[in-house]
């Protein structure tokens, strides 16, 4: 029987496909990319129209020979990595590898991993487009050049090991531009009046606002004193009323970079880990009843746009759960970015009828509360607008106008699905009539100080780079997580702090290669970037007139840039180095901070920084701390170690099991904490 070889990038992505697609399809995973530039060396050769020299990634050779013998084996083969620029890579390098011919329509291409999606798909083969290999070839050479020939240049002048990125330099240079703004700020004095008023015996609180119709801003406590003598023994009148109904309508379904705001915001989880969960909804989850199945669109995505299918079945959905009048007359639909792809729908819901609270059990806390996220997000955005009641009412005293408003819920429309943080509070007001005297019962007045402005989160540092046109939607995590990674900024709670490392290095790139951090010069990049992906732009002409430039630029740097001391903060400990008897020191890695000897070359003696927990070994009675694997894992272990081996991926605790009396561990068991005997017979 004729088979046919489809290729995916993902183990669990192979699962979800070979499903749907059944019998004649054997379905292979590549594990990511297969080839990529050497690390050892540039990899480009720039005398030759920026040759990329591409090689195997280690570790993927004898997988490519199962690859190739698969091929030889099947009749026809399907490339079904992910429908964007480094999904369309990876299937140019595969189809390299295999000795596909490029002419023969090999992609396959769908948005979300469904029967239907995937049948389409098979249906309607193409040829690899070679304008997406491009771009996506121009950014890595791009980039590789921005890395590899700055990078010596900040090993000689300030320290070894430091490297430069061509997107990544502009986000810390951002974020150290608000510390200069937070640092440079001066705050300006200002004043507000508040007047407590009561009508009918129901109390409300009224706003200064100006004087006549005019609005007058209190800069000084002398204004405020002369104000408030002057409204003395004053009437207050209400001397207009103005009541109207105000629609508040819903947000846009979820694009990559809105998504990741809000989970930060709502769930407190990073830009890496929301995309990493989004990853797993979209390949497939084994779901209880169904199988395995992607749950999700894919994550990678700039548009608000939404198929028509998706839309007539959310409005089916509504009008069955909710009712018709939660169903807007005309369908809702959002208008994408001007400088957006489009290439994708919005990220929503494969199916509106798997109800997130129905296939709880199947899934892990984390993947529950994303997928709810955008479950409810793509529903609020099909649905009716909220409706308020609101009354604005202008309160006369002598020459001066205080005022208030207040509104009320009418219709929830939406609401009833999904909230923001700014949604409009409800505010009740008395029933007023015009030319009603109130009766004052206080007025009050407070001085203010305008704030600086606050410091940048992983989530206002993907809208910004958004707004700027930096990066795309697969890019912001990384972004984040390589500027942390590489110590140029740090996080304090939940703010992006530049560190001295991250000021200087900007300062350096500021001063010498001014183009490699200037924001406008980095999102017009990107647009070319977007042009040679549609065909307008040659990828060698861009990636030549960017580096023509730089290349003088670098010569320049190498002969102007003084040696940078950079001074290293020491936090002295006073755990003492038992080898030499000094004080050891924190030091850091890439893999977190360390006690260190600062009798360093002579002394090199080292251990981990641990955290207790309040909790005894079970076996010898010492202190359990907290300790991570090599891949980062956390697990508890003995502080007597070596002596006591006591090990253990859960936490224990200092409670006994009722049955037989021996120590209760914290398991966690699909995102909720359970406690569980470390007696195994005891169940």
């Amino acid at each position: 029987m004729a088979q046919s070889l489809v290729i995916v990038e993902s183990p669990a992505k192979a699962k979800t496909i070979g499903k749907f697609l059944g019998k004649g399809y054997k379905i292979a995973a590549s594990m990511g990319h297969v080839r990529d530039l050497p690390k050892s060396q540039l990899g480009v050769d720039i005398d030759n129209n920026y040759e990329p020299k591409y090689i195997t990634i280690r570790g993927k050779g004898k997988l490519l020979e199962e690859l190739k013998k698969e091929a030889k084996k099947c009749d026809k083969v399907f490339l079904a990595t992910d429908p964007d620029r480094e999904g369309e890579a990876i299937s140019w390098h595969l189809a390299t590898i295999l000795g596909l011919n490029f002419d023969e329509e090999c992609r396959i291409e769908f948005h979300e991993i469904t029967k239907k999606a995937l049948s389409e798909a098979i249906k309607h083969p193409r040829r690899i487009n070679m304008n997406l290999v491009n771009a996506q070839q121009a950014r890595r050479v791009l980039d590789r050049l921005v890395g590899y020939e700055i990078s010596p240049i900040l090993w000689k002048k300030i320290k070894w090991g430091l490297s430069a990125g061509r997107v990544q330099s502009v986000a810390v240079k951002l974020i150290c531009e608000r510390e200069q703004e937070i640092k440079n700020f001066i705050p300006e004095e200002y004043w507000s009046i508040t007047a407590k008023l009561k009508n009918k015996n129901k109390q409300f609180e009224a706003k200064f606002y100006g004087k006549g119709k005019e609005k007058i801003e209190l800069k000084n406590k002398e204004q405020v004193d002369e104000i408030l003598h002057n409204l003395k023994d004053s009437r207050f009148i209400v001397s207009n009323i103005k009541k109207q109904e105000k629609k508040k309508s819903p947000m846009p379904p979820f694009t990559t970079s809105t998504l990741q705001q809000e989970a930060f915001k709502k769930l407190n989880f990073t830009t890496k880990k929301t995309m990493s969960v989004a990853q797993q909804l979209y390949e497939g989850i084994d779901i209880s009843g169904e199988g395995t199945v992607g749950l999700i669109t894919y994550m990678r995505t700039d548009s608000v746009r939404v198929s028509e299918e998706a839309q007539k079945e959310a409005r089916e959905y509504i009008t069955t759960n909710f009712g018709l009048e939660y169903v807007p007359k005309t369908i809702k639909s959002y208008k994408t970015k001007g400088n957006a792809q489009d290439a994708h729908e919005a990220i929503r819901p494969t199916s509106v009828f798997r109800h997130p609270d129905a296939i709880k059990d199947s899934l892990t806390n984390d993947q529950y509360k994303l997928y709810s996220l955008i479950w409810n997000r793509f529903i609020a955005s099909q649905m009716s607008d909220a409706v308020y009641d609101t009354t604005s009412v202008d309160i006369t005293a002598g020459d001066y106008l205080f005022k208030v408003s207040g509104s009320i819920l009418k219709f929830n429309g939406y609401l009833s699905v999904y909230q923001t943080d700014d949604e409009e509070q409800e505010t009740k007001l008395p029933e007023l009539q015009l030319n009603d005297i109130l009766t004052l019962v206080n007025i009050d007045s407070k001085q203010h100080f305008t704030q600086p402005p606050s410091r940048y989160t992983e989530a206002t540092l993907v809208k910004v780079l958004e707004e700027k046109g930096i990066g795309r939607p697969s890019t912001y995590a990384p972004i984040i997580s390589t500027i942390l990674e590489r110590g140029y900024v740090e996080k304090d709670k939940k703010f992006l702090v530049p560190t001295d490392l991250g000021i200087i290095v900007t300062e350096l790139l500021n001063e010498n290669f001014k183009d490699i951090v200037d924001v406008e010069f980095t999102a017009e990049m990107e647009k070319k970037l977007d042009q040679i992906e549609e065909g307008v732009e040659n990828w060698v002409e861009v990636v030549d007139s960017f580096f023509k430039p730089l290349k003088r630029q670098i010569e320049l740097a190498e002969q102007n840039i003084s040696k940078i001391t950079l001074e290293e903060k020491v936090e002295v400990t006073d755990v003492i180095c038992e080898k030499c008897g000094r004080n050891m020191v924190v030091k850091k890695s890439k893999y977190g901070k360390f006690l260190a000897c600062p009798g360093y070359p002579e002394c090199k003696n080292t251990k981990p920084i641990v955290d207790e927990i309040d909790v005894n070994c079970p076996l010898c009675g010492g202190k359990v701390v907290i300790k991570k694997s090599k891949k980062g894992k956390v697990f508890y272990g003995c502080s007597n170690f070596p002596e006591c081996n006591f090990v253990s991926w859960d936490k224990p605790t200092n409670e006994k099991c009722p049955k037989c009396g021996q120590i209760l561990y914290e398991k966690n068991v699909k995102g909720e904490k359970k406690l569980v005997c470390i007696n195994k017979n005891c169940k």
